[in-house]
């Protein structure tokens, strides 16, 4: 554009200058200043219509930017939030295991071995209460000769599941 004004210019010197005394010579002059005039104007719409596009496009890398950042900000609490829950699960853990092992203390070693390896076989449930005739492992009914021979067996007497092998653990709500 640049180069289209200063050639513009310098013809218009010659022109204005007198120097040019061929009228063919001044005809295809002033044609040539005309035509530099429109081609000047061409490109001036040229660039204002990048520059209205480039605000356009600058607006929009303003406000993906602006979005970009409400995300980041929503991961970054998200994140923080995870944290605190794992912290949280970590601590508990940590507790139920301590407890674990001070109930696990009192606990037959033969016992322990014997839940350690139900649990390992039943996706680590090794032991479910029983309930209303009902094994909480498996949720399958005893039928009665089942009940009748946990009833008859002694309190410390360990009794399994005859449906999922789980060990059965009797409570008050056992319905026996």
């Amino acid at each position: 554009m640049d180069q289209v004004r200063q050639r513009a210019a310098r013809d218009q010197k010659r022109l204005d200058s007198g120097a040019i005394t061929s009228p063919k010579d001044l005809e295809n002059l002033q044609k040539e200043i005309a035509s530099l005039a429109k081609r000047q104007g061409d490109l001036e719409d040229v660039v204002l219509e990048v520059m209205e596009r480039r605000e356009s496009a600058q607006e929009r890398v303003s406000e993906l930017t602006e979005r970009v950042g409400s995300v980041q900000s929503k991961v970054d609490d998200a994140t923080s939030r995870r944290d605190a829950a794992t912290g949280e699960f970590d601590r508990e853990a940590a507790n139920v295991t301590k407890e674990r092992e001070v109930v696990a203390g009192s606990i037959p070693a033969d016992l322990i071995a014997l839940y350690d390896k139900v649990r390992a076989k039943q996706g680590g449930v090794g032991a479910a209460k029983l309930h209303q005739r009902r094994c909480e492992g498996c949720r399958l009914e005893l039928d009665i000769t089942e009940v009748n021979d946990i009833k008859a067996a002694s309190p410390d007497k360990v009794v399994r599941c005859e449906n999922c092998s789980r060990i059965l653990v009797r409570t008050a709500e056992s319905g026996l």
